[in-house]
C-alpha cells in the first residue's frame, strides 16, 4: 500500500479509478444489458408474473425488489458507519460491499423465471454490493482531496466510469450481435441470452480486477481493534446520523441544500433505473434484435454524452455557481420529463437519450461536490456521508415505490415519468432557497 498525501494527484486518480471499476455494474446490470435480459424472458408469455400469490407486471416486480434492495442499504449503512469509525478501516467494508456486488453479477448467470426467488436475491445482492460500497467510496472524497479539488476530482471520477463502463458495454453489445462469432451457439435469441449471461459474469470480474488500483493507494486507517464490538458500537451509526441532523441547524445552507437533494435525486436515480425498461415496453421498435441494439446505443449514447456533460457541468459550476448551476439542471430535468410522454418512435428515444446524457453525469458529480463543500470542518466525514447515502437511498426507495405502484395500476409507465417531474420541480424551488456561501461560488 502507499502512503500518500492528501490532495495528491496519484491518489486523487486512484480514487477516481474506482468509478471505472464499479461504473460497469450500473451500466451493464442497472441500464443496459440486464433490463434487456429480464424483458427478453417475458417475451413469448404474459409481462405478469405470480409472487408470494401476488400478480405483479414484471417492470413494477423489479422496481419493488429494487426499492427493498435500497432500504436495506439505507438501514445498514448507519451500522457500518458507526463499525467502520470505531474500528478505523473503512477500506475493509469498501471491499466487503464490492466483492459481494461482484459475485452477485457473477450469479445473475443462472437467473432464470423457473428459479426466480434465487434469481431475484442475486439481483439484490448485486444492487446492496454496489451502493454498500458506494457510501465508503464517496465517504473518502474530503479525506483524500482539498475542497478547491472536489468538483474536478468528482466529475474526473464519473468521467472515469462513463469510459470504463462504455468500453466493457460495447464488448458486450459486439458478443449479443454477433454471438456466434464469439462460440455461442442456439438460435439467434437463445445465443443473444447466452451473450448476456456471459456479459454478468465479464462484470463481475471486471469489478474486482480494476479495484485492486483504488485499494492500493486509499488510505487504510487503523488497525482493528482486538475487543468484542458492543451494541452501543453497532448502533453508534445512528447516534452518529442524529448529530448531524442536530447539527444541521447550526448549517443552514447545508440543512435546505440536503432537502432539495433528498427530493430531486429521487427522480434522477429512478430515471436512470427505468429507462431502459421504458424503452423496451413503449417503443415501438421494428423488430426484437433492433430493439435489443437500439436500446443498448442509447445506454452508449448517454455515457459517451454524459462525460461532456459532467466536465461542462464542472466549468459552468467553476464560473456561474454550484446552486444556479443544479438550478438550471432541475429545470431542464423537467422539461426532458414532460417530453417522455409523447416519445414512441426510436429516433425520439434516441435523441432523449442524448439530452438525458448531458444532464445525468453533471447532476450527479455536482451534487456530491456540493455537499462535500458544505461539509463543517471535521474529520468525521464517513456520518455526514453516511447521511447523505441515506437520504439518497431513502429518496430512491420512494421513487421506485411510486414509479411501481403506477406502473403497476396503469399498465404503462410514461405516468410515472411525468409524475417524477413534479419532484424536480419541487428540487428546484428548494434549490433557490439555498443561501449563499463562499465554498459555493
Amino acid at each position: 500500500m502507499a502512503d500518500l498525501q492528501k490532495g495528491d494527484k496519484k491518489l486523487l486518480n486512484a480514487w477516481a479509478f474506482y468509478d471505472w471499476a464499479n461504473s460497469v455494474y450500473s451500466l451493464v446490470i442497472s441500464s443496459a444489458v440486464f433490463p434487456i435480459f429480464y424483458e427478453a424472458l417475458f417475451s413469448e408469455r404474459s409481462h405478469y408474473i405470480t409472487i408470494f400469490c401476488f400478480s405483479l407486471k414484471n417492470s413494477a416486480l423489479i422496481s419493488f425488489v429494487t426499492a427493498f434492495a435500497f432500504l436495506v442499504v439505507a438501514f445498514i449503512s448507519p451500522i457500518l458507519s458507526g463499525i467502520s469509525d470505531y474500528v478505523g478501516n473503512k477500506k475493509s467494508f469498501m471491499k466487503f460491499f464490492c466483492y459481494l456486488g461482484a459475485l452477485s453479477c457473477i450469479g445473475l448467470y443462472w437467473f432464470s423465471l423457473e428459479n426466480i426467488y434465487l434469481s431475484l436475491i442475486f439481483y439484490f445482492l448485486g444492487l446492496v454490493g454496489f451502493w454498500g460500497s458506494w457510501v465508503f467510496y464517496n465517504s473518502y472524497l474530503p479525506d483524500i482531496a482539498f475542497a478547491e479539488q472536489q468538483d474536478e476530482i468528482s466529475a474526473k471520477g464519473f468521467s472515469y466510469g462513463y469510459i470504463g463502463s462504455v468500453i466493457l458495454l460495447v464488448v458486450n453489445l459486439a458478443m449479443i450481435m454477433k454471438p456466434d462469432f464469439f462460440g455461442m451457439t442456439g438460435n439467434e435469441n437463445e445465443a443473444a441470452l447466452k451473450a448476456m449471461r456471459y456479459s454478468f459474469v465479464m462484470v463481475g470480474i471486471w469489478w474486482i480486477l480494476f479495484s485492486q488500483y483504488t485499494y492500493y493507494y486509499l488510505p487504510k486507517g487503523n488497525k482493528i481493534v482486538a475487543s468484542k464490538i458492543k451494541q452501543h458500537i453497532v448502533f453508534n451509526g445512528y447516534k452518529e446520523l442524529l448529530k448531524v441532523w442536530n447539527l444541521l441547524s447550526e448549517n443552514l445552507a447545508l440543512k435546505k441544500y440536503l432537502a432539495s437533494f433528498f427530493v430531486y435525486s429521487m427522480a434522477v436515480q429512478t430515471v436512470m433505473l427505468i429507462a431502459t425498461y421504458f424503452g423496451k415496453q413503449e417503443i415501438q421498435w421494428a423488430s426484437q434484435s433492433e430493439s435489443t441494439t437500439g436500446l443498448i446505443i442509447c445506454i452508449l449514447l448517454i455515457q459517451l454524452v454524459a462525460i461532456v456533460g459532467a466536465t461542462f457541468t464542472s466549468k459552468a459550476s467553476a464560473k456561474y455557481g454550484n446552486i444556479p448551476t443544479l438550478i438550471a439542471i432541475n429545470a431542464f430535468w423537467v422539461v426532458l420529463c414532460a417530453l417522455a410522454y409523447f416519445i414512441t418512435l426510436p429516433i425520439h428515444f434516441y435523441v432523449m437519450a442524448g439530452l438525458v446524457g448531458l444532464v445525468m453525469g453533471g447532476i450527479q458529480a455536482l451534487s456530491r461536490s456540493t455537499y462535500s463543500k458544505l461539509l463543517p470542518e471535521s474529520e468525521d466525514t464517513a456520518s455526514f456521508f453516511s447521511f447523505y447515502d441515506v437520504a439518497e437511498k431513502i429518496g430512491i426507495v420512494i421513487g421506485m415505490c411510486v414509479y411501481g405502484i403506477i406502473d403497476q395500476i396503469t399498465g404503462s409507465p410514461r405516468f410515472a415519468i411525468v409524475f417524477l417531474g413534479i419532484f424536480f420541480v419541487i428540487g428546484l424551488v428548494l434549490l433557490r432557497r439555498v443561501p449563499k456561501t463562499t465554498e459555493l461560488e
